[in-house]
């Protein structure tokens, strides 16, 4: 099982068992925020500094994504899933967090606990772990937090359950039968938490005996103030633990980082998804098997395909090496054979000298350009192309614009990594159908 916590850092824009037995559909709007997005106005140098920290957040986070982990039997392995019989669909507004948080990740408002405490939980698909603060957390920033003793319906998880025997590092110094601590890291903080249960409400959706994280003590200041539920393949996962009720499949449409609007939006379960959509298979990775792999096949600069060795994509799960889907990344990370292959190619379409790299984007451009779209090919005949809104980053001031990707890490880990990030993905529906092993991508404008 993986309840490993994975870094959230999109400093750039942004941006959350089960009682029910019948699969049933819901909506979540989405927004992200943006802490460090550039305003309309801002010198170029802030502009700049932004996206060079954005990178470097990036770059750790790829950095932690391949850590081994214990293999839990994957979500969804085995008989494909039935036919939903509910044909119900309920969506479920939630606010923005930028203004309201000042943090980067996408975040859904949920109710925790009888009577419901409202929080702004962020959601993280390469992440099985789901916490938020509880009263009297030492070290948790000043914001609302969850009081287990106000609600009726908080329970802690003993120790001997099998819930605690998920998490990494169970502590039980009392022996079976006491509450189960874990500690956990993420990003540069550390967290020492308490395993609890309680029902958690997505506007009139309510999942009952809900597991997660009750935060103590908190070292370090990158955990989202209000908590993180995880999305990942794990056994405590959303996806696990809500799978007699939406099926293992959920889906997103990420908005234009610029937007401020509530117009993106999560859908929970297999009703309500694109009919037509384009599917590649889902690949498992034993040693990380939280994340979404997929097999990329070729990428395409124009309406050519990019000479790119096929070992540089290639799905390796002895090495961790392919091709994800991840929303807590903002830019594209591309094995390094790959992406100077698209770089080079891309700069011979745009014929117009570089400027001074940005940050860890070594394609800009100060005069406007002429941009060529740029194809993902997948497994199965699977392409999805990107507008230029998807391919380039551009100053606020319009004075500078650079390709919107960068090499993955240079350690011998990760280098062969390629990260498909929230940017690229933007005004696009992805599906994630873990139960029947496909993800899907179906142009959506979901930006107001």
């Amino acid at each position: 099982m993986s309840f490993r916590a994975l870094p959230l850092l999109l400093v750039f824009s942004s941006t959350f068992y089960t009682a029910a037995t019948a699969v049933s559909s819901s909506t979540l709007l989405l927004a992200r925020s943006r802490s460090a997005t550039p305003n309309a106005g801002a010198p170029l140098s802030a502009w700049a500094a932004s996206v060079a920290a954005q990178s470097a957040a990036d770059t750790a986070r790829v950095a932690s994504m391949l850590t081994p982990a214990p293999a839990p039997a994957p979500v969804g392995k085995g008989k494909p899933a039935k036919p939903p019989k509910n044909k119900g669909n309920s969506p479920v507004p939630i606010a923005p967090g930028r203004k309201i948080l000042s943090i980067p990740n996408y975040v859904a408002r949920a109710g925790l606990g009888t009577p419901a405490q409202t929080l702004l939980v962020a959601i993280d698909p390469s992440n099985d772990a789901a916490w938020v603060p509880c009263s009297a957390c030492a070290g948790c920033v000043s914001s609302p937090s969850f009081s287990p003793t106000q609600s009726s319906t908080y329970r802690t998880v003993p120790c001997g359950s099998p819930q605690c025997a998920q998490v990494p590092s169970p502590s039980c110094p009392a022996g079976v039968g006491s509450s189960c601590g874990f500690n956990l890291t993420y990003a540069s903080s550390t967290f020492q938490a308490v395993l609890g249960q309680d029902s958690l409400a997505l506007e009139n959706n309510v999942v009952v005996s809900y597991t997660f994280g009750c935060l103590r003590v908190v070292t370090g200041n990158s955990v989202p103030p209000q908590g993180l539920i995880g999305f990942g393949r794990g056994p405590l996962s959303f996806l696990s633990q809500t799978k007699g009720t939406y099926g293992s499949v959920f889906s997103y449409c990420l908005p234009n980082y610029r937007s401020s609007n509530f117009s993106g939006t999560l859908k929970l379960g297999p009703v309500g998804q694109p009919k037509k959509i384009k599917t590649t298979p889902l690949l498992y990775n034993p040693h990380r098997p939280s994340l979404y792999y997929v097999n990329m096949v070729g990428i395409r600069v124009g309406s050519k395909v990019v000479p790119v060795p096929q070992s540089a994509l290639a799905f390796n799960p002895v090495t961790g090496s392919g091709t994800i889907i991840d929303a807590g990344t903002m830019f594209t990370r591309l094995a390094a054979p790959v992406y100077a292959a698209v770089r080079d190619a891309f700069r011979s379409r745009v014929r117009t000298p570089v400027a001074a790299p940005l940050g860890g984007f070594d394609t800009c451009y100060n005069v406007s350009v002429s941009v060529p779209t740029v194809t993902f090919m997948f497994a199965g005949a699977v392409t999805v192309t990107l507008p230029e809104e998807n391919v380039m980053i551009h100053s606020s001031s319009g004075g500078i614009a650079c390709l919107a990707m960068a090499a993955a890490p240079s350690d011998g880990v990760n280098a062969a990594l390629n990260v498909l990030a929230s940017m690229q993905q933007q005004n696009q529906r992805v599906l994630f159908d873990v139960a029947n092993g496909r993800v899907g991508f179906s142009r959506e404008l979901c930006t107001a």
